[in-house]
């Protein structure tokens, strides 16, 4: 009975182990083009695609002479920029965040729908539709080229709010009560309950925002001109030039920008897997 049930599921699992592999080798395919293509040279990329084979994706020979020009030409700089900006705008966006949450799902305030109302609207309206007059107005703050300014519009983040407040719902009110009883402000409630309790929202939240600052590039390209603070997004864009363009650099530079999100990811899937483990051992 055991091994007859084993089959049968074996045989039903087999067509989606297949369809999942064929959709694997579809989405991976063109990441492995773009990997190999940034360790050949840029006259080498498209001449290895006709006739397809296996050199299309794997060059003859491996070379980081495209890493070390862009690096080189100022994108290092361009990638610390980016890095700066985005821990900072997930440090002080999850902080504000997490306030904004407690308050929108524990407190009990007149408006409270109104105001989640409008967080929700927030983060359904296109970026691109407020982008040049908040940029104007930035400008006449004196924000245009300094890091408050290209930080200040993704702490704001709609989405990491409402993440975390259905999470702050779904834990036990009898948490707070006890807190309140022993004396605890709501500040200290925050920090010593609901936050060590939120991992995985926290996680996501911060992931959203990080996210969402490491591959900004219209917001950047309208607050920063000067070249030595521009951010990797722009700064790759730029290598592209009018009458020619060296596309070993560019795939080298997608490779960097997609490497960084790419291993941030990988750990916070296993930091994920952590906390259902911890769950589920309890």
């Amino acid at each position: 009975m055991i091994k007859s049930s084993f089959r049968s599921r074996s045989k039903v699992n087999i067509p989606a182990t297949v369809i999942a592999v064929l959709l694997a080798t579809v989405f991976i395919l063109p990441a492995l083009w773009i990997l190999g293509g940034s360790l050949r040279p840029s006259g080498e990329i498209f001449g290895s695609i006709s006739p397809l084979s296996w050199r299309t994706l794997i060059p003859s020979s491996v070379s980081l002479d495209n890493y070390i020009s862009l690096l080189s030409g100022g994108f290092a700089t361009a990638l610390a920029n980016s890095f700066v900006a985005s821990i900072l705008a997930v440090a002080v966006g999850l902080a504000l965040s997490a306030l904004a949450s407690y308050a929108l799902a524990v407190l009990s305030f007149r408006g409270r729908s109104a105001v989640f109302a409008f967080v929700v609207v927030s983060f359904m309206v296109p970026f691109e539709a407020i982008a040049i007059p908040l940029s104007q107005q930035f400008g006449d703050w004196g924000l245009t080229n300094t890091v408050v300014g290209l930080v200040l519009p993704a702490i704001g983040n709609g989405l990491a709010i409402f993440n975390l407040r259905q999470y702050f719902l779904s834990l036990p009110d009898s948490l707070r009560e006890a807190a309140r009883i022993d004396g605890a402000s709501e500040i200290r409630i925050l920090w010593s309950i609901y936050v060590p309790n939120s991992g995985s929202a926290l996680t996501n939240s911060g992931l959203l925002i990080f996210l969402g600052q490491w591959t900004s590039y219209l917001w950047p390209l309208l607050v920063i001109n000067e070249q030595d603070r521009q951010v990797a997004p722009v700064a790759l864009a730029k290598t592209f030039g009018e009458y020619s363009t060296d596309f070993g650099q560019n795939f080298a530079g997608a490779v960097m920008l997609a490497l960084v999100p790419a291993l941030l990811m990988f750990a916070m899937q296993r930091f994920f897997g952590g906390i259902a483990m911890s769950r589920g051992e309890k």
